[in-house]
């Protein structure tokens, strides 16, 4: 497998180029509009084109076999268009929020992990990825933009970053961000470049706090006209999975679902999972009460939902307005005899939900091509009538949104995984029993998984035949479905760029 050469000197240059033209927006190198029309078929009440407002609610964490107990997700489904098949860069939370924030692949972004030379918010901030992620390009464009919750692992409140106030990074209008925003009581939030502190009183639950202030910034945007991009980035389910006080006696006595991959390893079982052994009745039980906690926790998610879509019907806002619903990673409780965690390639961690509601989306169809995180970057700019630089890894998500066929869309996704030296402050370090694979590389089709390891091992799964991925094929494969196999992951590894990462995702047969 292909070690990673993190190709920043030239994306720097060129990001530094592009932010000298557009005062660090990543959007048109020209600054003009989109020509598609994509982001002006909503309308205002008098009937003229306008932009579209965008309200983004970006889960941590959170697996695929939460939804059933989230109502107002489940209604978002009914309203609008649910990706079967979207997954992520990385299954850790820093790189796949870079992913989010800039729309490339990790080995463009250079963050492979939530600390250290290769990960975290000074990785980030060392790579100019601040310069090349929607904000500014949406700030450009006429949009009123706001950010609130968690940012990327390692951004402190209280950081300067070389100004003389607490710092709030570049494109957005309001800031209201946490650091250690975990417990969801007694943290500090950067807002507006002011340190505010809360406590452990009801009121400053921390999800709570960000939807009165969601509610407030709609207002706001709505009393000035003004189109308007939302990230509410919430902290929830990730651990501690603290629900809200009204939420806390909730579930009691839930237990976490038993896939067929439940307590039961592959086979051939990988060399990094070797060592497993079977759950035990207590380990068992603590996966259940944990996984009624992370339902519990996500209960004030969900009614953060269901209070912005009744806001924005309240002002009037709520058919031009687009709904996005997601997370920045999957979780497993048991799957493949592994204890609660994620990091792996497996469906579990990689694949996670993306509910899309608003202006000319179908409701209640479900898009089968393959998406990922890379795209919502491009996407959130498309909407917004402006065409992202060439440099972005993904792809306008738009077209699929409204219905419309993409002949030459992808094939394959890459996920990018590098073991990470987890340190004690870590919120997501975990013990190898909770999946600290090898560093490793894949690529995800409609019909297979496949997986290079550091160490050399192989993966295969044929997930029409075996969706809970239990049956390792790599073994049985002949020379030449390697090759290509192995092809189409290099290809990717290396590509800069929509132009060429599109081509890369395409598979030859």
């Amino acid at each position: 497998m292909q070690r990673h050469r993190h190709r920043r000197p030239l994306r720097a240059a060129l990001g530094l180029a592009v932010a000298a033209l557009t005062l660090g927006a990543c959007t048109n190198l020209s600054g003009a509009p989109a020509q598609d029309g994509g982001s002006a078929r909503a309308s205002s009440a008098g009937g003229a084109a306008a932009k579209p407002n965008i309200a983004f609610v970006l889960t941590d964490d959170l697996s695929t076999n939460l939804l059933p107990h989230m109502p107002q997700v489940k209604e978002l489904q009914k309203d609008g268009t649910s990706f079967s098949q979207y997954f992520v860069t990385d299954s850790l939370c820093c790189p796949s929020r870079s992913s989010i924030l800039t729309g490339e692949f990790p080995h463009n972004t250079g963050v492979f992990t939530n600390n250290g030379s290769d990960g975290g918010y000074g990785a980030f901030n060392r790579n100019g990825d601040e310069a090349r992620c929607y904000a500014p390009a949406l700030r450009k464009a006429g949009y009123r933009t706001g950010f609130m919750g968690k940012y990327l692992n390692g951004y402190l409140p209280a950081d300067e970053h070389g100004t003389d106030s607490p710092y709030v990074p570049p494109g957005w209008d309001e800031w209201d961000t946490a650091g250690n925003g975990y417990p969801e009581f007694g943290y500090n939030l950067n807002e507006n470049g002011k340190v505010v502190p809360y406590g452990h009183g009801p009121d400053d639950y921390l999800t709570d706090v960000v939807a009165r202030k969601a509610t407030s910034f709609i207002d706001s945007a709505a009393a000035d006209k003004k189109p308007f991009m939302l990230e509410l980035a919430t902290f929830a389910p990730h651990s501690p999975s603290t629900p809200a006080p009204r939420d806390a006696d909730s579930f009691l006595g839930l237990e976490a679902p038993r896939t067929p991959a439940f307590d039961k390893p592959s086979a051939p079982t990988p060399e990094w999972q070797s060592g497993l052994k079977p759950l035990s009745a207590e380990e068992q039980r603590s996966i259940d009460e944990k996984f009624a906690e992370r339902v519990r926790s996500v209960q004030a998610v969900d009614d953060m939902i269901g209070r912005v879509r009744s806001e924005l019907k309240e002002k009037g806002l709520d058919d031009d307005t687009y709904i996005v619903f997601s997370s920045d990673n999957g979780f497993h409780m048991g799957e493949h005899r592994l204890r609660p965690g994620k990091q792996t390639a497996y469906d579990t961690d990689i694949r996670v939900p993306l509910v899309v509601a608003g202006p000319h989306v179908p409701a209640g169809k479900e898009v089968a091509e393959p998406a990922e995180n890379i795209d919502l970057s491009p996407t959130f700019q498309d909407l917004a009538g402006t065409t992202p630089a060439p440099t972005v890894d993904g792809r306008s998500l738009v077209p699929l949104l409204h219905g419309d066929s993409v002949p030459d869309w992808r094939d394959a996704i890459l996920v990018e995984h590098h073991r990470p030296a987890f340190k004690k402050s870590d919120p997501d370090a975990a013990p190898d029993t909770s999946g600290n694979p090898p560093s490793y590389e894949a690529i995800r089709t409609r019909e297979a998984l496949w997986v290079e390891y550091a160490d050399g091992e192989r993966e295969y799964y044929d997930i029409k035949n075996d969706p809970d991925q239990l049956h390792n094929r790599a073994p049985a494969l002949t020379e030449s479905e390697r090759d290509r196999l192995h092809a189409t992951l290099t290809a990717l590894e290396k590509c800069e760029g929509t132009e060429a990462c599109g081509k890369a995702a395409r598979i030859e047969r």
